[in-house]
Order: C-alpha cells, then structure tokens, then sequence
C-alpha cells in the first residue's frame, strides 16, 4: 500500500531489479578504478598459477591459463576491464615466462606464436563473453519492464482507487527506467506531485517543468529550454475525464543510458492512466 507523505503527496517504495545496480554496459556500479583494479588482480592471480605449473608444462601451455581472467572480466567486469586483461596477461606471458625472462624482448618463435594466439585467443572468447552478458542482461531489463507493467496493469483492474493507481504509475516508470519518476496530476486547475517513485525529490523547477509540459500539450526534454534548471523530461497525459497528468522521468539519475525510444513505453503507462474505469475512489 502507499504511504502518504506530506504535501498530500503519495510515495511508494520502488523495488527495483538487479537491474538497479547495473551500467548500460551491464558492469557493476564501481569505480572504474575498482573494476580495472581487479582485472589486474585476476592477472596477478593467474601469473601466480603460471609460475607453480612452470615446472610442469611447457612454456606455451600456459597461454591457456591467462584466458581465464579474461573470462572472468568479461563476464564480471565489462568490456573495458576485459581487454585491459588481455593486454596484462600478454605483458605477464611475455615478460615472466618467455626467454629472455624478465624482458618484454621474444627470441624463441614458438613463443612469439604463442603470446600471438593468447593474444587472438582472449580477445575471441573475451569479445564472445561479455556480449553473452550484455544480451543475458538486456533480457533480464527486459522481463523487469514487463513486471511493472503487469504490476500496474494488475492495479487497474482491481480497480483500485485514483490514488493507488497514481502511486503505481510512478513505480512502473522507475522500474521501466531505473530512475527517479513523479507523476504530476491536474485537478481544477490545480497542478501537484501526486507521487514519487526511486527517490525523486520535486522541487519548484520539477512543478514549473510539468506546467510548461501541460500547457504547450508536448514532450520537453530535461536540461532543455524552458527547462533548462530541471534534468526531468515531461509527459502531458491528456484522458477524457477533467483530470489531467504529466509523466517525469530523471533519465540523469539512471543506471542506464539514455533509451532512444522512451516513448513506447510514456504512451502505455499514460494509456493505463487514461483507460476508464466503472468508479474513481479519490
């Protein structure tokens, strides 16, 4: 159930995905220091293993055992701490385990092809790994953009009451985006945040950015005249009753990058807002 805040507002907990905590590119939210900080480890990790099978394999053997954090990068760490492991364990091959030893300098051929099909190798199932990922990962986006929508649509046909159905609206925004929504409503001629939904916070400029989008009936975009001090991109939902809507969405405050069609989805939420229902339980 919602809760209700102060202001008159409504504001429900949004229970975002795994997908929350995930970049476009599908890397965990890291520092970029952190994430390229343990590609390197896992290539310290492996130089380690190499050493105690040196003894055992010959030298271009153990090419195979540098494409495991490469692996592990690309299905862990994203594209860019991927080929940083592809460089380190060529440099690691090359440097510890090639004659002259300690040198970046290769005099034997088997070992030159050797370091050239690491090389080859890594970036291969490095390449094929992290587009596994990204596409497991789209999927997983993908489901959890179906589920608010269920979830909203769920709402509607309880017919649940306008203000619930509000606070639904704005969670399956922020679901559908992983951002900070508001969903602004126009009764009388008065227009109010109605609810919030992944930590948005409304500010004049967020109520000012709604006004302009009813007024001028269009899409504005954040951080864009006559916006320009808001980073929400505005809705107008016109409905066949007197009541009027403004979907907001902080695409700035996402996990993910900017969609290029974040239409198709503004039109289904603002036709679940519009679609009539047999009573209004304000």
């Amino acid at each position: 159930m919602p809760e209700r805040a102060s202001g008159g507002r409504i504001w429900l907990p949004t229970p975002l995905s795994a997908a929350r905590d995930l970049r476009a590119d599908g890397t965990e939210r890291l520092p970029a220091f952190v994430q390229y900080s343990a590609a390197l480890m896992l290539v310290v990790a492996a130089t380690l293993v190499a050493s105690a099978a040196d003894h055992l394999v010959h030298a271009s053997s153990l090419t195979l055992i540098f494409v495991i954090p490469v692996v592990v990068a690309a299905t862990s760490l994203g594209w860019g701490p991927s080929v940083a492991a592809v460089v380190a364990s060529v440099l690691a091959y090359d440097f510890f385990f090639t004659q002259p030893y300690f040198t970046l300098r290769m005099t034997e051929p088997s070992e030159i092809w050797a370091a050239v099909l690491l090389l080859a190798t890594s970036a291969i199932v490095g390449g094929v790994a992290g587009q596994a990922r990204r596409h497991a990962l789209e999927a997983r986006r993908a489901a959890d953009q179906a589920e608010a929508l269920q979830a909203l649509a769920h709402v509607i046909i309880e017919d649940r009451s306008q203000t619930e159905i509000i606070a639904a609206a704005a969670t399956a925004l922020s679901r559908i985006f992983a951002a900070p929504a508001i969903v602004f409503s126009e009764t009388e001629g008065r227009l109010r945040a109605e609810a919030t939904a992944g930590g948005a916070a409304v500010s004049g400029e967020e109520a000012k950015g709604a006004g302009n989008a009813l007024e001028a009936q269009a899409h504005f975009r954040g951080e864009t005249y006559p916006n320009d001090d808001s980073k929400f991109d505005f809705w107008p939902v016109i409905t066949p009753t007197a009541r009027r809507y403004v979907l907001s969405v902080d695409f700035t405050g996402s996990v993910f990058d900017r969609p290029s069609d974040p239409e198709r989805f503004i039109e289904i939420v603002g036709a679940y807002l519009a679609f009539p229902r047999r009573g209004h339980h304000e």
